[in-house]
């Protein structure tokens, strides 16, 4: 159903369907077939694509060289309510006629912030009560919410790893209210981003006491959610800087360590970003990787970075091998814990039509759905998945099997290396896998 206010921003534009891939249509998906099945599910309970409030109503393009160059009708309101409210008739719009289930928001995307936090509180409340209702009506769902505690100059040192206690206290209150309201909106999750949660010189930083401060802080969040009925899970999104030279969350396998040495690891889990984990120098699907073996593969931000710029430029994804070494890796990890796929992407400065924001995700959304297709072939069609498991056959039985076991001593592992015949040299076959991938592209 197609939800729109007093007024249709998306004039002339449909609701976006599955055509196929032969069709010329732009306005159609050529690859996402949300009720396709690909290894027991279908795309849309694989995927769960989620808009991000974000960059898609709130962003204009303006970077550090200029203002905005996108105009938003939604946005020409002197009233901050009536802009929230017109942005969220907008945003439900889009959503709706994308076809999509889930959005994302951080607090203040979806009114602007005020000058207390009484009034952040109110205005909250507000535009909260709003959003329940074109809920209700189309049937789009709170993938997760989450707050902005680094754009505001009083988190210049970051939020809850300030030295100084009371911006410690402001963080809290901005969390519980962006935690009241992803409770009020029936939010499945709820994303913790450490923007500026780290250091910019370890000159003047305690670490050791503000890493301690940071899981004191998240403890006390996962304590009053779950005293309040929240249920979902809580996901930290790992980022190694921007703003800050060095963030806490640096990559996924510095979070995983932060949160086992902290005890919250039953509660919590990760949302992967491409862009962030390409600037941790990884790669997507070593990320993704990371955080399945360790069971906390939760949910993934959509986006690709540019090999040529050093920086997040959260375009939407387009590189379909990147995406299906990422889905190979997502298919055998068995999906997300609790997740979905939200477009964490923005149009380009020079993208200055309101139709320019349906071509993006609906690319993003077809690359997405071709590499789901490829890695299932590839799993279920080609010898990848023996060709990998060859290359560790000789832990299948006798001593390999033992050692796996932890049944060997290493006086044991000794005398089988002085007892056996010199190892022989076995190829990776690396350019055999990449073939495949090709092959099944």
């Amino acid at each position: 159903m197609i939800i729109t206010g007093n007024k249709e921003y998306y004039k002339g534009i449909g609701a976006i369907n599955y055509e196929g891939k032969e069709s010329d249509n732009p306005f159609s998906f050529k690859f996402y077939n949300p009720k396709q099945l690909v290894m027991g599910k279908t795309m849309a309970e694989h995927f769960k694509f989620a808009v991000a409030y974000w960059h898609s109503f709130c962003g204009q393009g303006g970077d550090p060289f200029g203002p905005g160059t996108q105009q938003f009708p939604w946005d020409n309101s002197p009233d901050p309510m009536q802009r929230a409210r017109d942005k969220a008739d907008a945003a439900f719009e889009f959503i709706t006629k994308m076809g999509f289930d889930y959005f994302c928001f951080h607090d203040v995307d979806l009114v602007d912030e005020a000058d207390s936090l009484s009034e952040n509180e109110k205005r909250l409340h507000e535009i909260g009560e709003y959003i329940a209702q074109k809920k209700k009506e189309s049937s789009v769902k709170l993938l997760w919410g989450t707050a902005n505690c680094f754009s505001n100059p009083v988190y210049m040192n970051g939020a809850a790893t300030n030295p100084d206690f009371k911006v410690v206290a402001r963080a809290g209150a901005q969390i519980k209210m962006a935690l009241d309201l992803t409770i009020a909106l029936g939010g499945e999750n709820y994303v913790f981003w450490g923007g500026r949660e780290g250091y910019m010189s370890l000159l003047n930083t305690d670490m050791g006491r503000e890493l301690d401060h940071m899981a004191q802080f998240l403890t006390m969040a996962r304590d009053y959610a779950r005293s309040n009925g929240f249920r979902g899970s809580f996901f930290i999104e790992p980022k190694p800087m921007e703003p800050m030279k060095h963030q806490y969350d640096f990559d996924a396998a510095t979070a995983i360590g932060f949160l086992r040495e902290y005890g919250l690891d039953q509660d919590f889990k990760l949302n992967i970003e491409v862009n962030h984990a390409t600037l941790a120098q990884h790669s997507f699907e070593h990320e993704l990787t990371v955080a399945a073996n360790a069971g906390m593969l939760g949910s993934i931000d959509a986006n690709r970075g540019d090999n040529q710029n050093g920086w997040d430029t959260d375009q939407f994804p387009v590189n379909l091998y990147e995406v299906t070494e990422a889905m190979l890796v997502f298919l055998q990890a068995g999906g997300l814990k609790g997740g979905g796929v939200n477009f964490d992407a923005k149009i380009r400065r020079n993208s200055t039509d309101l139709e320019d924001i349906f071509h993006a995700h609906i690319g993003g959304a077809d690359t997405f759905a071709r590499a789901l297709l490829t890695a299932e072939k590839i799993l279920t069609s080609s010898e990848y998945s023996s060709l990998k498991k060859d290359r560790y056959v000789s832990f299948e039985s006798g001593n390999g099997k033992e050692f796996e076991k932890g049944s060997l001593t290493l006086e044991a592992l000794s005398k089988i290396a002085f007892n056996q015949s010199p190892p022989k040299r076995v190829s990776g076959k690396q350019e055999l896998f990449e073939n495949i991938i090709n092959q099944f592209i």
